[in-house]
């Protein structure tokens, strides 16, 4: 009596060689297929939205960030931290000059904080108050149209 087998895809019944010769196959195949994503991912980069030189990017409005609060923001694909002051809506980079952490603002404080190693940014000028950073965050240009804030870049 022979045995329980599966048929093959040419209807004779697949025997155990011809069974691991498949599954070695298979795996060859998917180990193949597992490295060469993340290369291919590599040498063709996704297109990003947004990349051309200049633009004006919406921040909310005054009514969303009152004075004395602050805010992260996408402009493009770099954030944006946005504080309304008391001098003005002012808008720096939100990466901190030290290892590139996201930076926030602390309404208690009343600092931009990095929470990575607690450095403190003053929110007017955007200059080292405290802790390692070596240099203030960069401003971004931004414009305040009636109640509509507008990160502006060149």
């Amino acid at each position: 009596m022979e045995p329980n087998r599966a048929p093959g895809p040419d209807g004779q019944p697949i025997g155990r060689r011809r069974f691991l010769r498949y599954l070695l196959g298979f795996t060859v195949v998917s180990t193949f297929a597992m490295v060469a994503t993340p290369i291919l991912g590599f040498l063709i980069p996704p297109k990003t939205q947004g990349g051309g030189a200049g633009g004006r990017f919406p921040a909310g409005t005054t009514d969303d960030l009152p004075i004395g609060q602050g805010a992260v923001v996408a402009m493009g694909n770099k954030p944006v931290i946005v504080v309304n002051t008391d001098q003005g809506v002012k808008a720096y980079s939100a990466i901190c000059t030290h290892l590139g952490c996201i930076v926030a603002y602390d309404s208690t404080l009343t600092h931009i904080v990095c929470p990575c190693h607690d450095g403190h940014f003053n929110p007017l000028s955007g200059q080292v108050l405290s802790g390692p950073p070596p240099a203030p965050l960069p401003p971004v240009d931004v414009s305040v149209e009636g109640k509509d804030i507008f990160l502006v870049s060149t």
